[in-house]
């Protein structure tokens, strides 16, 4: 298993190497001074801790037809830098990449401050931006080269610790594209990140078990979003299920809503983290089974809604 951010940095280098437009901002991550720094001394700037100032350089070298990708964590990405960002860099669509680490409870050993459960609805309402959310370290490498081509801003949300990976080899990432990764037809699990799409095959092989045929999708891209796979999901199956690393307020399971609401009604239940700040200090494991952000959660999410789903004679024709 390969560390997400360590996924990231090897791609980064790799595309710095072919295409000399490639910057690397840091704000005193860690490493990247003796990675990319190493090789590319005149394409690596670290701001130090002072994430506002880094977003606000970044949209400078972007000006000038540079690629700045800046690093950071999701927490200070999108609120202490959440000005520079928005005006910045959005609002003038410059194509200055954030690679957000310790995204969700990933940071969890750093308490509340450091947990990063709004980030992605942040990121989502602002104009110009792609929203990039990869599941392992096969499919951040390929975002990493799909965002150094966008003509505007990216956030690529990374987590911290290895996660086995999810895709079979080969495995391509399409930008707005979901990918299925199990098939099924009584209900739709719907996942996006590490944990989540771990949780939802876990899902997925106790629903098995339990004679339920779960579709599986992973939602890589929250912006643009696949409106296509969830409509299809609403009609071809009794139901979806989300699972986020997020708050449940602004990130997956509203984005699904909302296409639900607006192309294809259907049952929804939303696994993800309460409307409250996480109160407690632990290891991503810890937290979201304390959160419920768990395959037997989802499961059990999913018989629910089965359970409740109303009987064809009360269906109007």
């Amino acid at each position: 298993m390969t560390a997400p951010r360590d996924a990231y940095r090897a791609a980064l280098a790799e595309l710095a190497a072919r295409d000399e437009r490639i910057w690397c901002c840091d704000s005193d991550m860690g490493g990247l001074e003796d990675g990319f720094g190493r090789q590319f001394p005149r394409r690596y700037v670290d701001l130090g801790i002072a994430e506002a100032n880094m977003m606000s350089v970044a949209a400078g070298l972007a000006a000038s037809g540079k690629i700045p990708f800046v690093n950071t964590m999701a927490s200070f990405a999108c609120l202490r830098a959440g000005e520079q960002v928005k005006i910045d860099i959005a609002y003038n669509a410059l194509p200055v990449h954030i690679a957000a680490s310790h995204a969700g409870l990933s940071g969890g050993h750093f308490g509340p401050t450091h947990q990063s459960l709004e980030d992605i609805a942040v990121m989502r309402a602002l104009p110009n931006m792609t929203v990039i959310v990869p599941s392992d370290a096969a499919m951040i490498a390929q975002a990493v080269a799909v965002q150094a081509g966008l003509p505007g801003p990216s956030y690529l949300r990374l987590g911290r610790k290895a996660t086995p990976d999810v895709h079979p080899p080969g495995a391509r990432f399409v930008l707005g594209r979901a990918a299925r990764l199990r098939a099924g037809t009584d209900v739709t699990l719907v996942a996006c990140g590490p944990h989540p799409v771990l949780a939802a095959l876990a899902a997925h092989e106790q629903l098995v078990a339990s004679g339920v045929s779960a579709r599986v999708l992973d939602v890589s891209t929250l912006k643009p979003f696949d409106v296509e796979s969830i409509v299809d999901a609403s009609i071809e199956t009794g139901g979806l299920v989300t699972v986020e690393e997020h708050s449940v307020i602004g990130g997956l399971g509203s984005a699904v809503a909302e296409v639900l609401a607006e192309h294809a009604p259907a049952r929804l239940r939303r696994i993800g983290m309460p409307d409250r700040f996480c109160a407690q200090v632990g290891t991503p494991e810890h937290l979201l089974d304390t959160y419920g952000i768990t395959g037997k959660a989802v499961a059990e999410a999913a018989l629910e809604l089965l359970a409740d789903r109303p009987s064809e004679e009360l269906i109007p024709s």
